[in-house]
């Protein structure tokens, strides 16, 4: 795979990196960990070299994964990027010593003597716009339990109050077919001040894999059913924000726009490696076979400048206006 910069320091990553969100079991389903060893086996020996965390997911059992993973010095050239901010925290536990705490516990998990990144989970927006937040992560930083400190926001407006901030190494934001906003003045923003992005949900929870239905269920403990609509979380990070029914329809017009060879999910990775700004796509898997095909988008070449063309008419026709929550 190619390598991209993340952050102003130099630090060069794959483009293609791997979402632990669902490590080792998949929406709704049981905590596996040897199925997340055998996962993340599989993502190093493909050539992944990024792995995206946080310490809400399963309440800690993916940061211990890839901890027990890692363990012992092995893979050391593997950059693991964590979050904090929402477990015991969110929505107004914000404190000096809560940032601390959640980092600590994080270097336990990980079995980490710093933590590579660190980033802000989606913390409320007035959190933010006060800025304390930016200055505990610096002084974590100035204390060597960090190396690197970014945000994973939900919106543009999100992203441009962190780009105020001096230090920040990264952004971490919704970016697919479906999502195409951040391109917009966000991307320009961060490409300027050397701030890496990370794009999480490329593939809008799996509607841009091409395998959701309107027949499809889902457990009653995935998130895509109980968050459907804004339920539990921020309803922008389940279907990108649309309503199932409108995404299916939507997802059916990009499917008939992948070229011959070309799967829909690798053609949704590779339109968003080609926009220049990205640094790493994360998309996420609880197989390792979903690894690989991930991965795979990294062999297909750029797609033709007609056919992004194709792809922004349907977000602007068949999605723009119906993206619900922040954005």
């Amino acid at each position: 795979m190619q390598r991209r910069q993340l952050g102003p320091d130099g630090l060069s990553v794959p483009e293609i990196g791997l979402g632990c969100w669902q490590l080792g079991g998949g929406w709704g389903n049981d905590w596996n960990d040897d199925v997340a060893q055998q996962t993340l086996q599989t993502a190093v020996d493909a050539g992944v070299r990024f792995i995206d965390t946080a310490d809400v997911y399963g309440d800690g059992a993916s940061e211990r994964s890839i901890g027990r993973f890692l363990a012992g010095g092995r893979h050391a050239d593997v950059v693991v990027a964590t979050k904090l901010g929402r477990a015991g925290i969110y929505p107004d536990g914000y404190t000096r010593a809560s940032l601390r705490e959640a980092t600590q516990r994080s270097l336990e998990r990980l079995q980490a003597d710093a933590l590579d990144l660190t980033q802000l989970h989606c913390v409320p927006t007035d959190v933010l716009r006060q800025g304390h937040v930016f200055d505990w992560l610096r002084e974590l930083q100035q204390e060597g339990l960090v190396k690197r400190w970014g945000a994973s926001v939900e919106s543009v407006e999100e992203g441009l109050i962190c780009l105020q901030q001096d230090g920040l190494a990264s952004l971490q934001v919704i970016f697919n077919v479906f999502r195409q906003k951040p391109a917009e003045e966000l991307f320009p923003r961060a490409a300027d001040q050397k701030v890496g992005i990370i794009v999480r949900l490329p593939l809008a929870s799996g509607l841009l894999g091409g395998k959701i239905t309107r027949a499809t269920t889902f457990r009653d403990d995935d998130h895509r059913h109980f968050n459907r609509d804004g339920a539990m979380f921020n309803v922008g990070e389940t279907f990108a924000g649309l309503e199932l029914e409108r995404g299916v329809d939507a997802a059916e017009q990009v499917a008939r726009l992948a070229p011959a060879g070309m799967t829909m999910a690798q053609m949704a990775l590779r339109w968003i490696l080609d926009h220049p700004q990205v640094s790493v796509v994360i998309p996420g898997a609880s197989r390792p076979d979903q690894v690989t095909a991930n991965v795979s988008a990294a062999d297909v070449a750029p797609l033709p400048a007609a056919l992004h063309e194709q792809l922004a008419g349907v977000y602007r026709a068949h999605v723009r206006d119906f993206i619900r929550g922040p954005y």
